[in-house]
């Protein structure tokens, strides 16, 4: 276990002997809501304002400082973070999906976790005035690729 230390002690791994490679990780996630607050949030009469514009640039934000919000996650340069909500009808609701990408010793799967997990709970705040009862679900890891293990894929 690489995060245990010698007398069971949480610890950062050392990353320091692993060569720079390019890491992209996948993440997805859903929110379930009432038909009538997708319908607000798309056409934008949400009283907060744009509520995807929003939950986007939280997003972001949120990946950025993923190193700050889990205990032993290593600070990582970001070569890129997207951030994608599409409103569903078939659920109703809002399914996000973020793309971190950066080159370096440890890959950016919590980044990607991180990014679709604040822009989903951006969405329940901006519109939980209309439906206290949305519902998050779904966040998970769709793939990555880069690193000693290679690439992986969710089945």
């Amino acid at each position: 276990m690489t995060h245990i230390g010698r007398a069971g002690e949480a610890q950062m791994v050392d990353v320091s002997a692993k060569i720079d490679t390019e890491r992209v990780a996948r993440a997805t996630g859903t929110i379930r809501m009432h038909a009538a607050t997708l319908r607000a949030i798309v056409e934008n009469t949400v009283a907060k304002g744009d509520v995807v514009a929003v939950a986007r640039v939280a997003g972001i934000m949120a990946g950025k400082r993923t190193a700050s919000l889990i205990p032993l996650c290593h600070q990582i340069s970001l070569t890129d973070l997207q951030v994608m909500l599409r409103p569903d009808s078939t659920v109703p609701g809002i399914r996000a999906e973020a793309v971190a990408k950066t080159v370096g010793k440890t890959g950016v799967e919590l980044e990607a976790l991180t990014a679709v997990t604040v822009s989903l709970i951006t969405v329940y705040d901006m519109a939980k005035a209309l439906d206290r009862s949305m519902v998050i679900s779904d966040i998970c890891l769709e793939e990555k690729q880069g690193g000693r293990s290679g690439r992986w894929t969710r089945l």
